[in-house]
């Protein structure tokens, strides 16, 4: 997964005028603020390459296979609205499922409003700071990508109330961050959401501490990302944590696998989540039809059937 061309392009561009070393520092810094939890500092032209640099190649790819979800399982989507925006990665990777949708983008940094309108020309920006928002334009579905936590999980409700179709929210997959999406997913149920993903049923999460419900997203590195971020591999999986609700209810899977399905000569070993709770699934070879759709499976895929 990497963002479109034209995307990288600009970044890239405009990342050329600072050195590497201003650059490196700053995603130190913005890496090290996404570890303990805190809302990114993004002050100055190094906080914001940077972050467009390291990071947002990483919220689109989350982005996307959370919305590639909800696209499936909803009806069409006439609007979208990305509170705490940032530089429009999550309102990208909508584009990307519901190309026809109208977009709205809420953000209160000057300089990441400024990167999105070089490529979503067409969005409605609304400068504000979600978190004093009395309350947000209603449209058909809403996302807010890796900045819940910054919010604090009050604002919730408010986006929940702004969503005629469908909520999307995603944390860092952390236990943290899966803790905040946990605390929203109970009370948006209790307030008569449905499930959209990655939950097979609306039930308690059967996921107990230490453990922590999390997905990741393959993203193709750059070679201006590898050396930003010191690595050698031409790729890094982000990890995340969501949930998706809708407003009415829709089909959901008969199961979501929720680890890296573990492949043994002859067998493949399946954990996933069912509205029994969690299922460990061992497959083998000579279950033939079952066994090349193990082999298929992947993290975050429904179950085999």
């Amino acid at each position: 997964m990497q963002l479109p061309a034209a995307v990288r392009e600009w970044i890239e561009e405009q990342a050329s005028r600072l050195s590497l070393a201003e650059l490196r520092q700053a995603a130190a810094d913005l890496s090290a603020d996404y570890r303990e939890g805190r809302a990114p500092h993004l002050a100055g032209p190094e906080r914001a390459l940077a972050y467009l640099v390291a990071r947002m190649p990483a919220t689109y790819a989350a982005a996307y296979a959370v919305l590639r979800e909800i696209a499936c399982r909803i009806g069409p989507i006439g609007s979208i609205l990305d509170a705490g925006a940032g530089a429009g990665a999550a309102t990208l990777a909508a584009r990307a499922h519901f190309p026809d949708a109208a977009l709205t983008l809420v953000e209160r940094d000057p300089a990441f409003s400024s990167a999105a309108r070089q490529w979503l020309p067409d969005a409605t920006p609304i400068a504000a700071d979600i978190a004093r928002l009395k309350g947000l334009p209603p449209h058909d579905l809403v996302i807010a990508a890796y900045s819940l936590g910054e919010f604090g999980a009050q604002a919730a409700q408010s986006l929940w109330q702004a969503a005629r179709v469908a909520l999307a929210l995603i944390e860092p997959g952390t236990p943290r961050g899966f803790s905040l999406i946990l605390k929203v997913r109970g009370a948006l149920l209790a307030a008569g959401a449905h499930m959209i993903a990655p939950c097979p049923a609306p039930m308690a999460c059967p996921m107990a501490a230490p453990d922590w419900c999390h997905f990741a997203a393959r993203v193709e590195r750059s070679s201006l990302h590898r050396r930003v971020k010191g690595g050698e591999l031409g790729y890094e999986d982000e990890k995340f944590s969501y949930v998706a609700l809708a407003r009415h209810s829709v089909d959901l899977p008969a199961a979501r696998i929720v680890r890296h399905p573990q492949h043994r000569p002859g067998l493949i070993e399946i954990q996933s989540c069912t509205p029994q709770g969690l299922r460990t699934e061992r497959v083998a070879k000579h279950a033939r039809e079952r066994f090349r759709a193990a082999r298929h499976a992947a993290w975050g895929d429904a179950g085999i059937s």
